[in-house]
């Protein structure tokens, strides 16, 4: 553990479906502030690490502790989710209002009426969003859709906030558009956030901290040049040329 609490921590994590081993991670935490990119190619184990640590599978071997509380034994399942919330990669949007979608988790959780309209408001304005809140969600475009998405998971005001290649099912303009502004909030609101992308063009925007998989393994773990600079041929040879890019964009290639 660090001298900070960890809000999520893994210890020897193992996942198998059959005989496969598809997580392998013997150490891994998230700290408060803390903005990080998971990245790999598709199998890599990514979303897997993001479901365990959501407390939404549970690891074959290993322990998993929200807040430094053992999930299973010294708080549930359900407890530590109620600190998180997740984005997904196409949004689920109820078949009704915006602002009802949007406050779907507050009135589940018995958030008095008063409030719940105060934090909509505020979720929707966050996202550029408050003229549609009357509108039927099923309407939305995509872009609109996903910004409706993540509203609904800030208007929780999550300790961790997961998000699981939120942007992949976006044409680029809009995916860019957006990882802007989802930067812009998570600064303002300083929340802690795990970013799942095979994506490397998408970490400057989100992530200060850089986790590379593949086959259910972390290979590399740290801040984003340092972990981009090192050799990603191999299980990642198909990120490299993104990751060159990106270097001498910055100027550091």
């Amino acid at each position: 553990m660090t001298a900070r609490q960890a809000i999520i921590e893994l210890k020897g994590v193992k996942l198998k479906r059959g005989s496969r081993i598809t997580l392998d991670v013997p150490d891994f935490e998230i700290c408060p502030g803390e903005n990080v990119a998971v990245i790999g190619a598709n199998g890599a184990g990514k979303s897997t690490l993001l479901q365990v640590i959501a407390c939404l599978l549970h690891p074959g071997e290993g322990q998993v502790f929200a807040g430094g509380r053992h999930v299973g034994k010294e708080i549930s399942a359900i407890e530590a989710r109620r600190r998180m919330a997740m984005v997904l990669q196409r949004p689920y949007l109820l078949d009704a209002t915006v602002f009802d979608n949007v406050a779907i988790g507050l009135r589940m959780r018995h958030v008095p009426k008063k409030e719940v309209q105060v934090r909509v408001d505020e979720a929707l304005a966050l996202f550029g969003i408050g003229h549609l809140a009357k509108r039927h969600g099923r309407s939305l475009s995509g872009g609109e859709s996903q910004r409706v998405s993540l509203a609904r998971a800030m208007v929780l005001r999550p300790e961790l906030l997961l998000l699981d290649e939120p942007m992949s099912s976006l044409d680029v303009p809009t995916r860019m558009a957006l990882l802007a502004e989802l930067e812009r909030i998570i600064k303002r609101t300083r929340v802690t956030t795990v970013f799942v992308t095979h994506d490397v063009t998408e970490i400057p925007f989100l992530a200060d901290r850089t986790v590379i998989m593949a086959g259910g393994k972390i290979i590399a773990d740290g801040p984003v040049r340092d972990v981009l600079r090192q050799d990603l041929r191999g299980a990642l040879s198909q990120l490299a040329g993104a990751a060159n890019w990106l270097l001498q964009e910055s100027g550091e290639g």
